[in-house]
């Protein structure tokens, strides 16, 4: 059973070249002075991005549980490479509107295909009961990748132009696909040629449909995580209200990353000091809206740069403990479909949530804070998660 254990660490590599983004440092220049776009319509592109994830998720899912786990990522790195060469193609928001479709079809090759084959390996060596703290991981390395990107990305800038960020992620990008290809499939991850793409795909949303657990952990993981994950589009913003200089942007990113990074790494012991798995998400959830309503009151610079990366820390740190929890739910054979039905609501939620923001930003930004940070409060008093649906 080795084989299978090693996949473990093959996926933290491709977690870690695969979420190197050097583009994320420079993203708005890049469209704005490159590609000569407003600002208005880099916000249409995001919005059309959130759109193919919540099209492509399911179906891309079923390619993960119908054809293989390990054959569903591989395509996703490959078609990751296409989407870069047609974002730095010519300086067009057409283009680039394309570039985002094909980037939302790789993302979501990968998302629920990548989680699935990692439990499934972990089924396999009988080691199920330490998915949090690998899920855990595999986040951490995610984070990494984020944060060696948004480092080295400036700096390409800088030397390079604005196209050579998103041009370079082409070498991790291969890098990922030659890691996957090194992956062992789980027996579970394999379908017999007499089962339809069809029934994989209505068996696993069907299943998702009917588990009452199911539905609480992603409603609980969906309302507050959307609201949580403004801050990745605020911070900015909220810097450059302070005063704050542009090159440093990358290096609160980075910042960012690594609050994510240490806070998942200490899960294990806040639960143990909470005494249960409920008050751990029940205070993470907390404490990012009590920074985000901070953030909304206070205007020191650099009290606010602390504020961004503890908000970011809790607030986009919890999604890796949702997919433990939900995974020891779900069959192996709709694992990767069920999970991509998760994150597919959690897209909507994000696009709800910039569209609810986005109109009480109009007033202040400052206000949009206070108010997401109320919503995330409200959700986090009035989950319905209880300690036994949290068990490993």
């Amino acid at each position: 059973m080795d084989k299978y254990g090693s996949n473990i660490w093959k996926m933290y590599a491709d977690a870690l070249f695969f979420n190197m983004h050097f583009i994320a440092a420079v993203l708005v220049p890049f469209f704005t002075d490159w590609g000569g776009i407003s600002f208005s319509r880099v916000l249409l592109l995001n919005t059309w991005y959130m759109f193919c994830v919540f099209a492509f998720e399911i179906p891309t899912g079923t390619v993960a549980d119908f054809f293989g786990r390990k054959t569903s990522m591989l395509m996703g790195s490959i078609v990751s490479i296409l989407a870069v060469l047609v974002y730095v193609s010519y300086p067009n928001f057409y283009v680039f509107m394309a570039g985002e479709t094909i980037w939302a079809v790789a993302f979501t090759l990968k998302s629920g295909a990548n989680e699935a084959l990692v439990y499934d390996s972990l089924k396999m060596i009988g080691q199920e009961a330490k998915s949090q703290k690998v899920f855990a991981q595999l986040e951490s390395f995610k984070m990494a990748g984020i944060l060696t990107g948004a480092l080295l990305g400036g700096v390409l800038a800088k030397f390079g132009g604005l196209r050579l960020p998103l041009l370079g992620m082409i070498v991790p990008f291969a890098i990922s696909g030659v890691i996957v290809a090194m992956l062992r499939e789980p027996p579970a991850g394999e379908k017999s040629a007499k089962v339809s793409y069809t029934r994989v795909l209505k068996g696993g949303i069907e299943f998702f449909a009917h588990h009452r657990i199911l539905k609480i952990l992603t409603l609980d993981m969906v309302a507050i995580s959307s609201f949580a994950f403004l801050i990745i589009w605020a911070y900015q913003m909220l810097l450059k209200d302070a005063g704050i200089d542009i090159i440093y942007f990358g290096v609160v990113h980075a910042m960012m990353c690594l609050a994510q990074i240490v806070i998942q790494q200490s899960f294990s012991r806040f639960e143990q000091y909470l005494g249960q798995k409920r008050r751990l998400l029940v205070a993470t959830a907390l404490a990012a809206g009590i920074g985000f309503i901070c953030l909304g009151l206070i205007g020191s610079a650099w009290v606010i740069v602390f504020l961004i990366v503890a908000t970011a820390g809790f607030g986009l740190s919890r999604t890796p403990l949702y997919i433990s929890y939900m995974n020891k739910f779900i069959p192996s054979d709709r694992r990767a479909t069920v999970l991509s039905v998760t994150s597919m609501a959690r897209n909507i939620g994000i696009g709800i949530a910039n569209l609810v923001a986005a109109a009480v930003a109009k007033w202040s930004l400052k206000y949009m804070m206070i108010f997401s940070g109320v919503i995330i409060i409200f959700f986090a008093l009035a989950t319905r998660v209880k300690e036994e649906h949290l068990t490993e």
